[in-house]
């Protein structure tokens, strides 16, 4: 701002100061004024209610007299129509009052007002009560004293009220004349500040003008006299011309010593660099030189001690004894010959221990003074500062250097220390290595020669065979003999071979009654427990909804039970079907990655699926559903067995010896690794047995059957493979499928089965028809749809029943197919029919084999439900009239999808 512009700037200022200070002090007057007359106002109407409730307070007693003592009812009429006019009255001034004054003193006497009139009030009540009873009867002396009493009390408060209301009025007049006085003498006491302020704001702006000139000239005297690494300031926070030639000067300033700084820091580094780089170059000079690890820590320990400023240094390196690590003392300098107590320690023991343990540095400052001594030929002393260091190779502890020194360590020192602490472990490890060459080198020479003894040996045996190939001859004119004892046995065994066959068909027929009887009560509870997970209700608490959840968890996990005994026994059976076929790697790279992300996600495990990059990512011939069950059994357990770290799956192509004449075979290597528990050596072929595990005790924490390795093994060598696993516990497993890989189907030649097997869970084509045209109904072609339930368990009519009337259908049931016959012609309307198979009377095949024969029912989608799940009850059911099958336990998202496909192809 202008000089000339500041001087007219303070002037209207000035006039404007005085002009707002007279209309504040006028509107001060004004204000108290007003609030004087509001003050009186209120008072005025405060005593008002207190003179209305005195008068009202006396009025009561005569009104409750004249009620008593009335004796026409007209009168009495009268009379009560004022009491209760006065009641009115009386609650309506205590209120007023209350709220208009806030005082404890009269707070706590409408309080014992209210108290009171309370009492008499209920007094007063019970004499009219009594009266118009008994008009004749006279209320006793102490009634009327005891009203009188609180009568009186209740106007002693009143004139009280009425009092302090009167005192109020003239304590605030008082205070209204001393607040007006005070205003008027803060105007006098204002215009006179204010008159002192405009002299006093002229004077410091001709001031500070002055003041702020003789700065800028000061501060650019003495610019020219110091240096560029601290300059001085204009300290002038006003603005204008003298305002912004401060603000240039100390932005010119700043940027200078910003400069300086920043050189100055450049050199140093370049100084420190230029030094570690020197040290670091000096120490890699004693590599070559070294030939085992003893020598190297002698020249490291020489060479780092005086690089470092220290005075002393032990070197520790680690060995290993009875399975149990330890840090060994292999080289010092300047050490005590006193120090053999410090000679060997076991990790995490002492110091030393604790920084192999922690992999970290340690740095102790302000050592006691008996902690070590450093001595020469002219006395000792105690070091100031002790760091201790672990050499690393690739995350594990190779040894630990402790440096001792009189003075603190610089952090270039610290420096160097961790740069050459990490060449140090490089070189450790490089130097074992060469080391194990050198002995691995050593027991190879000594294996070749046993190798030829052995030769020498097998030349022996050689001549040993002929003589025994002799003897053989012999011995094979007595085993024609024997050939026809055999055939003779042979016969016996084809017996007990059809024997076996007629057993294994019982077995078969009782695995089928058993998956019928398990999975029935299994259906019933899936639908509900899956029902009420939907909360369609809403009134179910995140409780119980976890409880609906764990329930049908719980019947999930005993379904996947039953379909792991039925597998085992088709594979023991030597009846499970293998159907090979064209299998994309690709798609099984996707399909396994997009299964297992959300488990790894969940428990936070890293997760990959990796597949060479030699391997091409076609077709190659396999049975695709068996390979997945293998795949996820092994990824399952995995993920199972790891709580931390990581997961992968890993597909390559390798060369496998396979058979007596050691051929090798191309072979797809499917590798499951991870790094969870493991598994001890003497217990990895159990895991493969069926009920067995690693852990088989009762309390072990992972839980299972035991059934998936067993049976994932089985189906590999039905797939003409193998699996092998690689353990230790504690570190992690790694399971590998080997399965022949073949692109055409010519190079196939592996038998098939062909026997009727129990099937769990079969997709059928009406399976894949529902799920692709599901998105083409909605729910509304279920609405009030009539279906009829054909079953003898009742759990799971009523189940079905819960479930299908969400959708506004209308159900009818039938214990069996009789019934089903009965009820089906009394409801000649039935859209469609859920046919159970195993009943009672007559079962499902021969009740849908009699509904076809009725020409109305004729088309009449029926489809059929059963927990008997035999490969051939699919084709034995459409056979019988079915229109559609769903094994038990039903799915509800199939079973409507279903219902919506025919139903909607019946409307259709």
């Amino acid at each position: 701002m202008k000089f000339k512009t500041k001087l007219y700037a303070s002037i209207g200022s000035l006039l404007l100061l005085f002009f707002v200070i007279a209309v504040i002090l006028m509107n001060m007057l004004e204000q108290t004024t007003v609030n004087i007359n509001a003050v009186v106002n209120e008072l005025n109407a405060r005593i008002k209610i207190a003179s209305e409730l005195k008068y009202e307070t006396s009025a009561i007693g005569t009104q409750l007299s004249s009620i008593v003592s009335s004796k026409g009812e007209e009168d009495r009429t009268k009379y009560s129509n004022d009491w209760e006019e006065t009641q009115i009255s009386l609650q309506i001034a205590i209120e007023s009052l209350e709220k208009r004054d806030a005082q404890e003193k009269t707070q706590e006497l409408i309080a014992k007002y209210k108290v009171l009139y309370q009492s008499y009030l209920s007094m007063g009540q019970q004499a009219m009560a009594i009266d118009k009873l008994d008009g004749g009867m006279n209320l006793p002396a102490t009634y009327w004293s005891d009203s009188e009493l609180v009568r009186q009390r209740m106007i002693q408060i009143a004139d009280l009220l009425y009092g302090l209301q009167e005192q109020e009025m003239k304590n605030e007049l008082l205070r209204s004349k001393d607040s007006y006085n005070w205003a008027v003498t803060i105007i006098y006491i204002y215009l006179g500040i204010a008159l002192f302020i405009g002299i006093g704001f002229t004077m410091w702006v001709i001031r500070s003008q002055t003041n702020n000139l003789n700065k800028v000239t000061a501060v650019m005297k003495s610019a020219t006299a110091s240096g560029f690494h601290s300059l001085p300031r204009i300290k002038i926070s006003s603005k204008g011309e003298l305002g912004e030639i401060a603000v240039a000067f100390n932005k010119m300033a700043q940027s200078l010593e910003e400069q300086s700084m920043l050189e100055k820091q450049l050199v140093n580094q370049a100084e420190e660099q230029s030094w570690l780089n020197t040290q670091v170059a000096e120490i890699a000079t004693i590599y070559p030189k070294v030939e085992n690890v003893q020598m190297l820590a002698d020249l490291l320990i020489t060479k780092l001690v005086p690089m470092v400023g220290a005075a002393s240094g032990v070197f520790y390196m680690k060995e290993e004894e009875h399975g149990k690590h330890y840090l060994q003392r292999v080289s010092t300098y300047a050490s005590h010959s006193n120090e053999k107590d410090f000679a060997r320690f076991r990790f995490g023991e002492g110091l030393i221990g604790q920084c192999a343990s922690e992999k970290n540095p340690i740095l102790l400052e302000d050592v006691p003074e008996d902690y070590i001594k450093i001595g020469s030929g002219t006395g000792n002393g105690s070091p100031r500062n002790i760091i201790i260091l672990p050499v690393l190779f690739e995350e594990e502890v190779l040894a630990v250097m402790e440096l001792a020194s009189f003075r603190l360590y610089t952090p270039l020192q610290v420096k160097l220390l961790e740069t050459v602490n990490h060449h140090i472990g490089i070189k450790i490890n490089s130097i074992a290595s060469h080391m194990k060459a050198e002995r691995l080198l050593r027991e190879s020479q000594a294996l070749t020669e046993e190798l030829q003894t052995k030769s020498e040996e097998l030349q022996l045996q050689q001549e040993e065979l002929r003589t025994t190939n002799e003897k053989l001859e012999e011995q094979y004119k007595a085993s024609e003999q024997k050939n026809r004892e055999i055939e003779k046995v042979r016969g016996a065994l084809e017996e007990k071979a059809q024997q076996l066959e007629q057993s294994s068909q019982y077995k078969s027929e009782f695995l089928a009654n058993m998956s019928h009887e398990l999975r029935t009560p299994l259906n019933s509870l899936l639908i509900l427990a899956e029902t009420l997970s939907g909360n369609g209700a809403g009134n179910f608490t995140a409780k119980q909804q976890e409880y609906i959840r764990t329930i049908h968890s719980s019947g999930q996990d005993l379904l996947y039970l039953i379909n792991d005994v039925l597998d085992l026994a088709k594979v023991e059976s030597g009846k499970m079907d293998i159907n090979h076929g064209k299998v994309d790697l690709g798609d099984v790279r996707d399909s396994i990655y997009q299964q297992f992300s959300p488990v790894a996600s969940q428990k936070e495990i890293s997760f990959t699926v990796e597949m060479d990059g030699n391997l091409s990512t076609g077709p190659f011939l396999t049975d695709q559903q068996r390979l997945h069950q293998i795949l996820n059994n092994l990824l399952s357990n995995a993920f199972k067995f790891t709580a931390s770290g990581s997961v992968s799956l890993r597909v390559e192509k390798v060369w496998k010896e396979i058979g007596e004449g050691g051929q090798a075979t191309p072979m797809l290597a499917f590798s499951v690794t991870d790094t969870g528990i493991g598994i001890q050596a003497d217990k990895q072929d159990k895991i493969f047995e069926a009920f067995k595990q690693a852990d088989g005790t009762t309390s072990r924490n992972y839980g299972g059957t035991g059934l998936g390795l067993s049976i994932s093994r089985e189906i590999a060598q039905l797939l003409e493979g193998f699996i092998e696993v690689s353990s230790e516990a504690g570190k992690g497993s790694i399971f590998t499928l080997f399965l022949p890989y073949r692109q055409k189907i010519e190079e196939f030649t592996g038998p098939k089965a062909i026997a009727e097997v129990a099937v769990s869970l079969e997709e059928t084509e009406s399976v894949i028809l529902e799920e692709e045209q599901t998105s083409l109904y909605d729910n509304w072609i279920l609405k009030n749809k009539k279906i009829l339930i054909v079953d003898d368990d009742i759990r799971n009519v009523y189940a079905l029943t819960i479930a299908l009337e969400k959708y506004d259908m209308n159900i009818i049931v039938a214990e069996n197919g009789r019934e089903g016959l009965e009820v089906l012609r009394g409801n000649p309307d039935t859209n469609l029919i859920l046919m159970d198979i195993m009943m009672p009377e007559m079962d499902g095949l021969e009740a849908m084999r009699h509904i076809r024969m009725i020409p109305e029912f004729k088309t009449l989608p029926i489809i059929a439900l059963t927990a008997k799940a035999m490969k051939s009850s699919r084709e034995e059911c459409l056979a019988s009239g079915a229109t559609d099958y769903i094994s038990k336990p039903v799915k509800l998202d199939q079973l409507f999808s279903l219902l919506q496909v025919w139903l909607y192809r019946k409307e259709g």
